[in-house]
């Protein structure tokens, strides 16, 4: 099936700033390695390297008011939302090299505000096993990469919140979640809560990774703006044990494939992030390398040929 893509522009930003544990910050360089730049020109892509944002040290302190390093977490998503949005209005498709998935709150206010000014209708897919929907008062560790996705639908500090001078950001009805399978108990209240539309691991068994992913696409057309955002943990610890918080229970390859082949087929992605690679916990780079195939598979490689 052929498939025309606007240029693709790769930034980095290295840091571990919201994680829990140390050395996802080397996650950019690493899928760079992989040779992510490299796959994706082979497939007839344009693709520039921006390098890296650049972004506050990780002081690794204990929370203060529930939340960890909040002043700097606020630096390197300000960086991220301002690198992503220059790409928007150059006409590119930004392509976030994590950094842990607090960044994810640069990403999606970026996203939001570009789909704003576009009047384009917005969906993200949130490849992930676990939801990311803490606050302050619930988490149980205070690092904030548990809380980009109620950050971007308004709950969170205001420094947050309204990164990009819109609170919120998006709404609950604009996100799907998919592989799923680790959420805190005041979480789980909180996703029910607010309706979150969520699609666990015990979901996909029961109805298998086509169904579930028709679902998640259901209403997606030529007027949306489909946001990626891809934790590495969204897969199966056997496969990809390159990440500093593993779930057992996950989607294995052929369902990632499946998983990214069908959002190659809806011809409506416009931004992905690609998080929490953590190269020190890695063997050989092999997750980063796993992470770049199922890349070039959400833009086009397939196993199969369709008309």
């Amino acid at each position: 099936m052929s498939r025309s893509f606007p240029p693709v522009s790769l930034i980095g930003a290295p840091t571990d700033i919201g994680a829990g544990h140390r050395g996802s910050s080397m996650g950019p360089e690493a899928l760079r390695i992989a040779g992510i730049g490299d796959a994706l020109s082979a497939r007839g892509i344009e693709v520039v390297d921006r390098g890296d944002v650049i972004g506050p040290r990780n002081p690794w302190q204990p929370p203060v008011d529930g939340y960890r390093h909040l002043d700097e977490v606020v630096a390197w998503n300000r960086a991220v939302m301002e690198a992503l949005g220059a790409e928007f209005r150059a006409g590119r498709m930004p392509i976030l090299l994590g950094g842990d998935h607090c960044l994810a709150i640069g990403s999606l206010s970026a996203v939001a505000r570009h789909c704003r000014e576009s009047g384009r209708k917005l969906r993200v897919l949130w490849l992930d096993a676990h939801s990311d929907f803490n606050t302050h008062e619930v988490t149980p560790s205070g690092n904030i990469h548990g809380m980009p996705v109620a950050c971007a639908c308004g709950l969170g500090p205001d420094v947050l919140t309204g990164l990009g001078g819109h609170v919120p950001a998006m709404r609950p009805d604009q996100i799907r979640q998919i592989g799923i399978r680790s959420v805190d108990p005041p979480e789980k209240k909180l996703i029910q809560q607010h309706g979150l539309d969520v699609y666990d691991m015990r979901y996909i068994d029961e109805v298998g990774m086509k169904r579930t992913m028709e679902a998640a696409l259901d209403g997606v057309d030529e007027d949306t703006h489909l946001h990626v955002s891809f934790d590495v943990d969204f897969l199966d610890p056997s496969i990809a044990p390159g990440v500093g918080t593993t779930v057992p229970g996950g989607p294995n390859y052929r369902e990632a494939q499946l998983v990214m082949e069908m959002i190659a087929d809806s011809g409506r992605m416009g931004s992905l992030d690609i998080m929490e690679l953590n190269p020190a916990l890695d063997s050989h780079n092999a997750t980063a390398e796993l992470a770049v195939d199922l890349v070039e598979s959400l833009f086009g490689k397939s196993t199969l040929m369709r008309d």
